[in-house]
């Protein structure tokens, strides 16, 4: 807003500026083409009027050169006196046989000696100079006796008129710097009020404690917005306090009722018959599944309720002690867990976020594998071209978990992160808030989650996190064979 504001300012400025200075500057470049002008037309009628009188005196050949030569250097230009004939009389300047004939010839020399009343103005070239002539006829009446021509150069004039153009433009260029400056403060003041929104703006965005922007500051406009900005703050800080009071306290309330109802269905085994056994591992198997929904939860509510900052992690030594949790487990199940995890380096990720994603993934790769068959866990690294390494884009961490189980749908795979959601024919025991809270992980530490179907047939579930390794030189050269930043896959 500050900018926007600044840049008004200095365009209002300009505008004006320019609509003032420009119509002023050729107002004076006329001024000053007529003042020249006028000074020389007053400068050669008095030559020639000094021309009249030493004429009439008989100085004429004694004068004439003196005041010739004293007027041209007043003028900077250059002064011919001629006779009724058109031949010189004085010269402030030498002048050739050819020139002197030529004389005689000059437009305005010749409306001078038949005894034009007005004064010639005209601005010829001579010698690829450009001159302001001026010609004055000597004496009075209808036959004069000669005539005076003064010439002046053009460049005095357009000297002095690139000089006022220069001054108009060094105080236009004063007068924005200083609208720039007046501009820049009154616009920080104008923004405070704005600034204040945005700085409880990225607070509540972040999961800080709402604090009230003062209304009482601003332009009218940005009082009505603090105050509706203070009242949905307020709205939504407190919706988002039940939720999470209500989340966490409803999952830590039925835990122990939960605990309670199982040890009661256990305490009752010895007392059921035969028959009624079956609905008893059916109940006890809808209590564990109620319980992991439970704990489904209070991790969901957990991640809404802190607002964590991701941290570089290694990940290749997270997946390798997973590895060894899970593997007794997959074992009992005759399912081979294997683990490709090279050295990728670490990851930006939520603290904790990687464990709990690699639990509900190898969790439902277990789930859904058959006996005698294979989960994978493997990292794999993704640079950017080397036009984007330019840009300094970071690298990514993909995190693949691969089972040939029955897979999914592409219809299925595009509803699986949703809530509560479960395929149809899944194993019993799932909760349908496993994926749910592996994509919220991945998002909170600025990854993407994506299933995809396997080669295998099965289900590949793709974790993508950005690289916590800093980027490496576009310039460096690169090991043959390989990309840059890349590593080779050792099996674990």
């Amino acid at each position: 807003m500050t900018r926007r504001l600044l840049l008004s300012y200095l365009s209002l400025a300009a505008l004006v500026l320019v609509c003032l200075e420009i119509p002023l500057g050729f107002v004076y470049s006329r001024a000053e083409r007529e003042r020249v002008v006028n000074a020389a037309r007053t400068e050669a009628e008095s030559v020639a009027a000094y021309t009249a009188l030493s004429l009439a005196t008989g100085r004429a050949a004694r004068d004439l050169p003196t005041r010739v030569a004293h007027c041209a250097r007043r003028i900077g230009g250059k002064v011919v006196i001629v006779d009724a004939s058109g031949a010189p009389l004085a010269a402030s300047h030498p002048l050739t046989a050819r020139a002197s004939r030529a004389l005689a010839s000059r437009p305005g020399i010749q409306a001078a000696l038949h005894g034009t009343a007005s004064v010639d103005v005209r601005t010829s070239t001579i010698g690829g100079v450009e001159y302001l002539s001026v010609a004055a006829p000597v004496g009075e009446g209808g036959r004069p006796q000669g005539a005076v021509w003064l010439t002046v150069p053009t460049r005095t004039v357009h000297e002095r008129v690139h000089q006022v153009w220069l001054l108009l433009a060094v105080g236009g260029l004063g007068v924005l710097t200083a609208v720039a400056v007046a501009g820049f403060a009154f616009a920080r003041w104008a923004a405070r009020p704005i600034r204040q929104l945005e700085r409880a703006t990225h607070a509540l965005g972040d999961g800080g404690r709402f604090a009230p922007v003062p209304v009482t500051k601003g332009p009218p406009e940005v009082r009505g917005l603090a105050a509706a900005f203070n009242h949905t703050a307020a709205r939504f800080a407190h919706l988002l306090a039940s939720q999470r009071a209500f989340a966490g306290e409803a999952s830590h309330q039925l835990k122990t009722p939960l605990a309670a109802l199982r040890l009661r269905l256990e305490n009752l085994e010895p007392h059921v018959s035969a028959r009624a056994r079956g609905s008893l591992d059916a109940a006890l198997t809808e209590t564990d599944r109620l319980a992991r929904m439970v704990e489904g939860l209070l991790a969901m509510a957990r991640l809404e309720e802190r607002a964590a900052t991701p941290a570089p992690v290694d990940i290749g030594e997270i997946c390798a002690e997973r590895h060894r949790s899970w593997a007794p487990m997959f074992a009992r199940r005759d399912v081979s867990l294997v683990l490709f995890a090279g050295s990728v380096g670490p990851v930006f990720a939520v603290p904790g976020a990687v464990e709990q994603i690699l639990d509900n993934l190898l969790s439902n790769a277990l789930r859904a594998s058959p006996a005698d068959s294979t989960v994978t866990i493997e990292l794999r690294l993704h640079t950017p071209a080397r036009r984007a390494l330019r840009d300094s884009r970071p690298c990514r961490v993909d995190l693949h978990v691969t089972d040939e189980g029955p897979g999914m749908t592409a219809e299925q795979r595009a509803r699986a992160f949703d809530r509560f959601w479960r395929a149809p024919g899944a194993p019993k025991g799932g909760t349908g808030l496993g994926l749910a809270l592996v994509q919220r992980l991945a998002h909170a530490s600025g990854g993407e989650a994506s299933l995809h179907a396997a080669a295998t047939g099965g289900l590949d579930a793709v974790i993508s996190l950005p690289s916590a390794a800093p980027p490496q030189d576009a310039d460096a050269p690169a090991a043959p064979h390989a990309r840059p930043c890349e590593r080779p896959a050792l099996p674990a």
